[in-house]
């Protein structure tokens, strides 16, 4: 056999699902401003680079991850007020805590079902995809409302083993009717499945469900919370984590990979955690500068609609999206094209909420594109 050959055989032994699948992309963005990937933009002042610097020069490399990752652990659950009886899981961002919540539930032998509304983070989908779950996508309504009645019914016909609420959501910023969403909770309990309330973006909203976690714990027993240090401003660390029944973390825990997050990413969270309030401070800055973004958005000519945000990101109607793109592209600024995600999206850009000079030259480039 040739080699040619023999690397074509081999390749047919991986999956022809995957082989026909496309990797995810990140755009290149040297010279460019980005304005694409909801981003703090805000970098530690110069005295905490150092600090943090000195900390991670002096840890122990050479060692596996130890019991720094329990002390992160309680600083996170100081941080979030963790519920009574609740344990914590901690991935390698929110990304692995959803492939591990598929694997945990994924049945052998019979088909688990994950339901989600969307348009949504495309996470949930694909990993229902590769770890053999079924996925219902029960479509929001025409302005990104939660379609109750819609979920509700689908809730009832599938009874899903895992259902996600993004709150607020990705790509459209809602952050859905508290009612419905408890309702929802309630539906998904009565056939016996997981909620996982995606908090991503909690930084920037006006509310939390772990709130209703703490009031009321036996009707919410069954709700998973994540967040991620991504939007707090950690991008670059990659650190998510799971608040959970104690009984249930022990569980997904079990699947969970050996010495997942690094020493430096544990160090570096903690180190975060000590000086929140650095943090806050720029999340109130974001949110001050979205609700800027939002009046000049919506006073601008040839946004067809722009949609109130409680995330760090706006979503916009234009008349040609990919058109707007490309011209904000070549003016060096780099957005999302979300139009080809969901067909509730057409001709929709999202748009980072970044400092007031980032959003300045990114409104100058939209306006000169549309």
């Amino acid at each position: 056999m040739t080699t040619t050959a023999s690397l074509s055989a081999a390749l047919n032994r991986i999956r022809a699902d995957v082989r026909a699948m496309h990797a995810y992309g990140v755009q290149p963005s040297t010279g460019m401003l980005k304005m694409d990937a909801m981003e703090n933009p805000f970098r530690l002042p110069a005295h905490l680079q150092a600090a943090l610097g000195q900390r991670l020069g002096a840890l122990a490399l050479n060692r596996y991850p130890g019991e720094r990752l329990n002390d992160l652990k309680a600083a996170l659950a100081k941080y979030a007020g963790l519920p009574e009886g609740h344990g914590i899981v901690l991935g390698n961002g929110s990304d692995e805590l959803i492939t591990l919540l598929a694997l945990a539930c994924a049945q052998p032998g019979a088909r688990a079902t994950m339901l989600a509304p969307m348009p949504g983070f495309v996470m949930y989908p694909l990993s229902a995809q590769l770890q053999g779950l079924d996925f219902v996508s029960v479509p929001l309504t025409p302005d990104f409302e939660l379609d109750e009645p819609a979920m509700l019914a689908a809730i009832a016909q599938h009874r899903p083993a895992i259902t996600y609420i993004a709150y607020p959501n990705n790509p459209t910023a809602t952050l859905w009717d508290e009612g419905a969403v408890q309702r929802i909770v309630d539906a998904v309990g009565a056939v016996g499945g997981f909620v996982v309330m995606d908090e991503a973006y909690q930084p920037f909203a006006s509310r939390t469900f772990i709130d209703r976690m703490r009031a009321e714990p036996e009707r919410n027993a069954h709700v998973l919370l994540m967040r991620t240090l991504s939007k707090f401003g950690l991008a670059g660390v990659r650190l998510g984590y799971l608040i959970g029944p104690a009984a249930v973390v022990a569980e997904i825990d079990k699947v969970r990979p050996p010495y997942n997050v690094s020493v430096l990413n544990c160090e570096a969270a903690l180190f975060a955690l000590e000086h929140a309030d650095v943090f806050a401070d720029q999340a109130a800055e974001l949110r001050a500068q979205r609700a800027v973004l939002v009046q000049a958005l919506k006073a601008m000519p040839g946004i067809e609609k722009c949609w109130d945000s409680e995330a760090n990101m706006v979503l916009v109607r234009v008349a040609d999206s990919a058109t707007a793109y490309e011209g904000m592209k070549k003016r060096k600024v780099l957005v999302k094209n979300v139009s080809t995600m969901h067909p509730l999206l057409a001709n929709c850009l999202r748009l980072t909420v970044g400092n007031a000079d980032d959003n300045a030259q990114m409104l100058a480039a939209l306006q000169a594109s549309l």
